[in-house]
């Protein structure tokens, strides 16, 4: 049996990791990985394959950065040709990527069966790109792998049949459990000389990143956060390239990207994080730190009903540091340890795609 896994970003890296070792127990089964290129950036990429042993892509489509439509239409024609060559059983997907969505399309356009995982995720709000990758994939896909109740019961509730439906957990979990608990030996805290209480920024999106009101409302609030308590940045090059383009004045400890074994020691080690990735959303709460995110929806929504996050308007300089404050202040809630299922979702959906 043969499995077609397309990646692109360094979510779907972490998620593909924990589905290739689980594959690999298996008898009689290949799996082939493409690489879209999305994330080409060797910091974004490179490092997150050698660090989890992820193995080496026999495709590399080198597809880049772009417009949406540019860089969709550029990865469907060379997903396309892979699985002309190829013709494999099934073709997994992963998240909301424009990677997930041209491997969808490739695959629904030469009825070969599809399986997304991460399936159900909804903020509802279908100006982010995502929303509407998820939505194209959810419909394309034969078999639709949620994390959560909440994911399961919107795709019920969507009316997709139910036998598609497979909650396993979340593998975002999985690999946490089995990559945490190392420590690096060259850390950016030691690098900048923190070892005391600190504050882990993320901040990414097209939506906060590529709006210069936004990401300024955004380096107030953190600035005035860093007056408090320091605030590390392992910053993306789409936000390092916006900043430089905006000529902004601020003081906060900004570093490049991180590996994903420092940056789950990053977030083990931090008082709290501000994000606006849905990936470390879950990782805060994996490694029991409080989160902000700097959005005004979000897909985790049992994080916020939790107590273990907090949404912040982007907008508004004075937010983050509000919700940063009151998060700080508080006692840690209790820890749902049955939440993201039991660390075993690679496994549950290795065996649901051979048995299918």
């Amino acid at each position: 049996m043969k499995i077609l896994s397309v990646v692109g970003a360094r979510p779907q890296f972490i998620k593909a990791a924990m589905l290739s070792k689980a594959w690999a127990e298996k008898d009689n089964c290949e799996e082939v990985l493409v690489h879209t290129g999305q994330h080409y950036d060797s910091a974004m990429s490179d490092v997150f394959f050698a660090e989890m042993d992820i193995p080496e892509p026999k495709y590399h489509l080198g597809v880049g950065s772009g417009l949406h439509g540019a860089q969709t239409g550029k990865m469907l024609e060379e997903i396309e040709k892979v699985l002309l060559e190829e013709k494999p059983d099934w073709v997994v997907i992963y998240g909301d990527t424009n990677s997930t969505l041209s491997a969808a399309l490739a695959a629904s356009k030469l009825h070969i069966p599809l399986a997304h995982v991460e399936a159900g995720l909804r903020s509802f709000n279908r100006n982010m790109p995502e929303e509407i990758n998820r939505l194209v994939a959810d419909q394309l896909s034969a078999i639709r792998f949620t994390p959560t109740q909440e994911a399961t019961n919107h795709l019920i509730q969507e009316g997709f049949d139910k036998d598609s439906i497979h909650q396993v957990g979340d593998v975002m979990y999985d690999a946490v459990l089995h990559f945490g608990g190392g420590e690096p030996k060259d850390s950016i805290l030691d690098q900048i000389g923190i070892d005391g209480p600190f504050v882990l920024a993320t901040i990414h999106r097209a939506e906060n990143t590529d709006c210069a009101s936004r990401l300024r409302a955004i380096i107030t609030g953190l600035q005035e956060v860093h007056q408090d308590v320091p605030v590390v940045w392992p910053i993306h090059p789409r936000t390092r390239k916006a900043l430089s383009e905006m000529n902004l004045d601020y003081q906060i400890h900004i570093s490049n990207p991180v590996g994903y074994l420092e940056m789950l020691y990053l977030e083990r080690r931090a008082s709290l994080i501000v994000t606006d990735s849905g990936g470390v959303q879950k990782e805060a709460y994996f490694n029991k730190t409080p989160c902000v995110t700097a959005r005004t929806e979000t897909e985790w929504v049992e994080l916020v009903e939790q107590g273990w996050n907090q949404l912040a308007d982007p907008t508004d300089p004075g937010s983050i540091p509000k919700c940063v404050r009151g998060a700080l202040s508080q006692d840690l809630p209790d820890y749902n340890t049955n939440l993201y299922g039991d660390g075993q979702s690679a496994k549950n959906m290795v065996d649901i795609l051979i048995n299918h």
